[in-house]
């Protein structure tokens, strides 16, 4: 542990240097000066340590260079100061390690660094020195919303920090977000429900009388059909999209393994787990759009469902619309990133000493980005509900005598694929059919949104989570 009168010595160091007009603070700007000329000090400094020039600095050139500069260490303390600086566990630095590690460390002279690094915990940075009062620029958690639930299931799982990682509280945040995710869902599961029965109509319909419809057939209760099997999926499908979006991260990043993703790595590493996380959850989908349109008696539960469609349609019918569901995870999740992260920008840039947006004002945009990639890729989510529900009833309505357009008797047909499903829907109903069913899902985003905020909050709270 660096010792008091040491970390003041630092502070003093660090004051002289980056408070360039004697303010007795260092404000944003005088920090980014300060930051990029002692890179490039860092650079320097670092090719010294790194002999061969792979960019990596491994344990015979750590203990090379020291004693070059005088300094003798035995392998046990030069693998110590490896751990201590080494964040992915390679045993070698690279130099961005080195740089983060030794950023703030204010001097430019190898045997000053040298000496903080032999001096300082593992955890040098953590807060004690960054709390100082006389900095003004201190290390924040920033504020999480892209995994708070909406009842979609194509949004890009959440980057989690180094110290989350470590300290574990990247599974509070998922367990915090899948408590909020439960809520939200069963609070908005009426609007759900008449999202799916509109969307597998071919006549239109409005919101009102789908509504009626249902409750004169099933009683209040009926409107929450297939919420249960909907909550059920939230924990599969987080801890799958979470783990599967790890790898891909490490793939995507090769040897840099603490190097941030530019959004376009970020959208492939989220498309692909999207798409192995809902190829392993999907019949669950199914299996909830079956629920949605059942009618009164006709399953007896998520079990009974399973059973009965498998013994009558077999296994096959468990991946009904998969590949527009697929597919409409790229339009969806490439409009929800880039929208999202262009309108944090456009935030940041508009307000002074580039000021970090707050919670609510990145769930605003958290929720404008994931209501224009629902809108772009909603006619792939139509045509998957439809060949979901192949081959099942809806309820009867009593005065137009409506059924769902693709019953057992198209099983058959040249239409139930795909493309020929979107030329049926274009040639009968026109464009908007294609669209059937929007508006009680746009209405569902605010309150979805609104509830899974408050939840997560409290949820957080009481998993020890301090909220930005």
């Amino acid at each position: 542990m660096i010792k008091q009168d040491a970390m003041r010595l630092l502070r003093f160091k660090f004051m002289q240097q980056s408070d360039k007009n004697q303010s007795g603070n260092v404000g944003f700007a005088e920090f980014l000066h300060y930051v990029r000329e002692h890179e490039k000090n860092l650079c320097l400094q670092f090719s010294h340590l790194d002999r061969n020039r792979d960019g990596k600095v491994d344990l015979e050139e750590l203990i090379s260079a020291f004693k070059d500069l005088g300094l003798d260490i035995d392998v046990d303390e030069a693998r110590k100061l490896l751990t201590r600086m080494d964040k992915d566990g390679s045993l070698n630095i690279s130099f961005n390690e080195w740089r983060d590690f030794m950023l703030l460390a204010p001097s430019t002279d190898i045997h000053d660094l040298i000496k903080f690094w032999r001096h300082s915990t593992a955890d040098w940075r953590g807060q004690e020195w960054l709390q100082s009062p006389s900095i003004m620029y201190q290390e924040k958690e920033a504020p999480r919303v892209r995994y708070l639930d909406i009842g979609e299931d194509m949004n890009v799982p959440d980057d989690f920090t180094q110290k989350e990682m470590q300290t574990g509280l990247w599974w509070r945040h998922l367990v915090a977000g899948g408590i909020a995710g439960g809520v939200s869902r069963t609070c908005t599961a009426p609007l759900d429900r008449i999202k799916v029965y509109l969307q597998v109509q071919t006549t239109k319909m409005g919101i009102s009388e789908c509504a009626q419809i249902m409750l004169n057939e099933g009683g209040s209760r009926s409107m929450w059909r297939g919420n249960g099997i909907n909550v059920l999926k939230i924990a599969p499908e987080t801890a799958l999209k979470f783990a599967a979006y790890e790898q891909m991260k490490r793939l995507i990043r090769g040897e840099d393994a603490s190097r941030q993703m530019s959004i376009v790595e970020r959208f492939y590493a989220g498309a692909a787990a999207g798409g192995i996380s809902q190829t392993i959850i999907y019949p669950m989908e199914v299996l909830k759009t079956r629920l949605a349109l059942r009618k009164t008696g006709q399953y007896a539960g998520i079990a009974d469902a399973a059973a009965k469609i498998y013994k009558n349609e077999g296994a096959r019918s468990f991946y009904r619309g998969y590949v527009p569901n697929i597919l409409g995870i790229l339009p969806y999740a490439g409009i929800d990133l880039a929208v999202y992260e262009t309108l944090k920008r456009r935030y940041i840039a508009s307000h002074d000493n580039n000021e970090q947006p707050s919670f609510l004002v990145l769930l605003a945009c958290g929720s404008t980005s994931s209501a224009l990639g629902q809108l772009c890729s909603y006619p792939l989510a139509l045509v998957r509900t439809r060949l979901q529900a192949q081959a099942a009833e809806t309820i009867t309505n009593q005065k137009r005598k409506t059924l769902i357009p693709l019953k057992s008797s198209d099983a058959h047909s040249g239409e139930e694929t795909m493309t020929g499903l979107f030329r049926k829907i274009v040639r009968q109903e026109g464009l908007t059919g294609l669209y059937r069913g929007i508006t009680p899902n746009f209405l569902k985003v605010l309150p979805a949104v609104s509830i899974s905020y408050v939840v997560y909050e409290y949820s957080s709270r009481a998993l020890g989570i301090k909220m930005s």
